[in-house]
Formats: structure tokens, C-alpha cells, sequence
């Protein structure tokens, strides 16, 4: 299947029109996965932007915490569907299903992650991790006190709502600039791990 539109609305540089640091970045992303991901050309378009979006998403991401990689995903996942962004909720599902060696989760987080088969801890994660994503403005104390019971700290609710804002950011970028996933992602991860 080949898309019929362009991977964004804004103009893509040629990688050798690049700075070095962002090109050696794309390459390296291209050498792991085995591809380009669209986000990273079309946020290349400029470049200062670029390097401080990823520079907060790795801050974020691929920080030591309670949150698991796989538990991350799941926030960018469901919080994304409910912004309606079809990039995110298909490249971070992607990276989902290979986080947490689950075919199925992704698309039930992104569905309806209530009716997901998830523990109460996971489940009180993304509980707030949506209230922050829709309406962060009523984030009370009953919500951290709703987290601490399962086991969450003060320290994780930040990372938990930094994660959704982020990606709430994320979201609306993505949304504005008609980016378009990835064909790869589609199947990345839908065949169960041996």
C-alpha cells in the first residue's frame, strides 16, 4: 500500500541538507529500526524545535522510574487516542506491542484501555494520565490519592502527567502538520514473540 499523500504538509529537507547532529540522529534511528519514522522528518523542518522535542521525549521515555518502557507507551497510546492522533496512537502502538511482547495490548489500550486486561495499578496510571490529557485543570488531591493507593508516588505522578502533556503537545503538532505514520508500524509486533 502506498500512501497518497505526503508524510506532512510541511516541507521535508533532504537528510543532506541537515545539521550534522540531527542527520547523524535520523541515521541512527534509520540503522535500528530499519527505517525513517516520519516524526523525525517532518520535525527536522526546524531544526532548533527538533532537537528540544526529542530532547524532553528522551528525558521522558528512556528515564529510570517505577514506570516501565512498556508503561510509557501505554500512556502515549491511550492519551493520544483520545486526542485523535493517528500518528502517535500507530507508531507508539507499534512500539507498545514490542515493549511489552503483546500483539493485543496496543490496540485495546487505544480502543478502550478500561475493558483492557491491565492491573489496577496500570489501570490508575492511565486513569490519571487521561484526566491530565483532557481536563488538567480538575487534577485534585483525591487523584494522587487514588495513585498512592496503588503503589504510584509523587514523583511518578509528575512523570505520569509530563508524559501526557508532552504528548498532548505531540499530538496537536502532529495533528496540525498531517503527519502521517510509518507503513512499517502497522505490523511491528502483531506476530507473538517465540
Amino acid at each position: 500500500m502506498t500512501p497518497t499523500a505526503p508524510i506532512g504538509r510541511f516541507p521535508i529537507p533532504e537528510l543532506d541538507e541537515l545539521p550534522e547532529d540531527i542527520r547523524q540522529r535520523i541515521l541512527t534511528v534509520q540503522e535500528k529500526s530499519g527505517f525513517i519514522p516520519n516524526v523525525f522528518l517532518v520535525l527536522a523542518h526546524r531544526p532548533d524545535e527538533f532537537r528540544a522535542f526529542f530532547a524532553y521525549h528522551d528525558a521522558l521515555m528512556d528515564k529510570p522510574g517505577k514506570l516501565t518502557k512498556a508503561e510509557r507507551e501505554m500512556i502515549v497510546v491511550a492519551t493520544s487516542n483520545a486526542n485523535q492522533c493517528q500518528y502517535c496512537v500507530v507508531a507508539h502502538g507499534a512500539i507498545l506491542r514490542i515493549r511489552a511482547k503483546d500483539p493485543l495490548l496496543a490496540d485495546q489500550v487505544a480502543i478502550n484501555y478500561r475493558k483492557t486486561d491491565i492491573s489496577p495499578r496500570q489501570m490508575a496510571m492511565l486513569d490519571f494520565a487521561m484526566k491530565v490529557s483532557t481536563s488538567a485543570w480538575a487534577v485534585n488531591e483525591e487523584d494522587f490519592a487514588l495513585l498512592g493507593k496503588q503503589g504510584w508516588g509523587e514523583e511518578d505522578a509528575w512523570d505520569i502527567a509530563a508524559i501526557a502533556a508532552f504528548f498532548g503537545m505531540s499530538n496537536r503538532l502532529a495533528n496540525v502538520t498531517s503527519m502521517r505514520p510509518n507503513e512499517e508500524f502497522y505490523l511491528m509486533g502483531r506476530v507473538p514473540l517465540q
